[in-house]
């Protein structure tokens, strides 16, 4: 089977970069691509805005060719009238729009899979219900497993359900990048989905779901794990009637580490087989602009915003709390890995990263290209006409690309077998 992929919420090319193990792009500012993975089609599309950076991006470094910058949920209702409307392909990626879930946002303020996002799973579904790729990878906040917070892991068993409906089983894992060896503590849900047809389904079907969320699933053989003494939780998404029973009674602990096979679901906790990160001081550049330095008003802020305190508040129904929060690293220790980098790096706020340059000691922001390296991204690769605060919102975007690249091996392995 030929490696073909389609690639959703692209963003600035994350999966690409990861599975075609781009490290540079030449003097037509062209990604040189090492691996042989052929992208058949991606889409990426931002509603809110009427400027594409994160699209020209990709154009710039991919080309335009089998690209399209139309909201998704158009793209995809073309497949009612044509199904060859977006190519086959034997491995759909994407990293669907997180902000329903995501711990950046307060807990009366989430939506879950109903959310203005959220929903565009729903357009994933509908590209497996039509297209029926082999095989899935996904990205997601960790968050998502437990979303919503009134009814824990309703969203997440709902996605499981709409996979096990349209013939797939599943894998995941929550990985944090630092923990395999990358420069950022980043952790994320990766799920993994194939087809109960493949071969590989067959070669699986004789083993227990526990043996292959420990030895022989793609993230067992990738990111090798610890098992430790915890609860193995077991739950059937087929023993509702539809999701729509499920939006109103299902509720799961879902851990760090699971798997699905027809509609059957174990899921418990696991550690990894830690390998040592990346330090913050190896990512640093030398002779930093000094645009990038703190002015005496910013240091301030920031001395404020890192550290802890204890504040007093009165919400909307006039019920009075206490708010407080912990001392963040002031500059931040550049012996260990990075913390995880928000879409609002770069601005004077509380997550932003400050460090002290390597040459004066001065305080300062990272620059954009230190945003790239924290998740593994050639240097400048968003060098491509956006400003920097743009350059930073995608690089808080993005996911650790070291991430896609550690899977793809496997990944190859998996699909030439078919």
């Amino acid at each position: 089977m030929e490696l073909t992929v389609v690639e959703l919420f692209a963003g600035v090319g994350g999966f690409r970069v990861g599975l075609n193990d781009i490290k540079s792009f030449d003097e037509n500012d062209k990604a040189i691509e090492n691996r042989n993975w052929k992208f058949v089609w991606a889409n990426q599309f931002e509603p809110s805005t009427k400027a594409q950076p994160a699209y020209n991006c990709y154009c710039t470094r991919f080309g335009k060719e089998h690209t399209s910058n139309i909201d998704i949920q158009e793209e995809v209702a073309h497949l009612d009238e044509d199904a060859d409307y977006i190519p086959n392909h034997s491995l759909l990626v994407g990293g669907f729009p997180c902000q329903d879930y995501s711990v950046a946002r307060s807990l009366s303020g989430e939506k879950g899979i109903e959310g203005k996002k959220g929903v565009l799973f729903w357009s994933i579904a509908k590209i497996l219900h039509v297209k029926k790729p082999p095989f899935v990878l996904l990205e997601n906040v960790d968050r998502l497993l437990k979303s919503p917070s009134k009814q824990r892991g309703r969203d997440f068993g709902i996605m499981l359900r709409t996979f096990n409906d349209e013939g797939y089983d599943v894998e995941w894992r929550v990985i944090n990048a630092a923990e395999y060896g990358a420069r950022q503590r980043r952790r994320r849900t990766f799920i993994f989905a194939w087809r109960k047809d493949t071969k590989y389904a067959e070669v699986l079907s004789d083993m227990k779901i526990e043996d292959i969320i420990a030895k022989e699933g793609l993230f067992a053989r990738q990111f090798p794990i610890n098992l430790i003494d915890t609860p193995i939780r077991t739950y059937d998404v087929t023993s509702y009637e539809d999701t729509v029973e499920m939006t109103e009674k299902f509720h799961a602990n879902f851990e760090n580490t699971g798997c699905m096979v027809n509609g059957q679901v174990v899921t418990f906790k696991t550690e990894p087989q830690f390998k040592k990160p990346i330090p913050l001081k190896d990512t640093l550049l030398h002779n930093v602009d000094k645009k990038f330095y703190l002015n005496d008003k910013q240091k301030e802020k920031f001395e404020y915003m890192k550290g802890s305190k204890r504040i007093t508040r009165t919400n909307a129904a006039g019920f009075t709390y206490n708010f407080s929060e912990g001392k963040i690293a002031y500059p931040e220790n550049i012996d260990l890995p990075s913390r995880t980098m928000l879409t609002s790096e770069g601005t004077v706020n509380r997550s932003s990263h400050v460090v002290a340059d390597l040459d004066t000691g001065e305080k300062r922001i990272i620059t954009p290209v230190e945003a790239e390296r924290l998740q593994h991204f050639p240097d400048n690769w968003t060098n491509t006409g956006m400003t920097d605060r743009q350059r930073y919102f995608m690089m808080g975007n993005a996911l650790v690309t070291f991430i896609i690249n550690t899977l793809e091996p496997r990944l190859e392995e998996i699909i030439k077998a078919e």
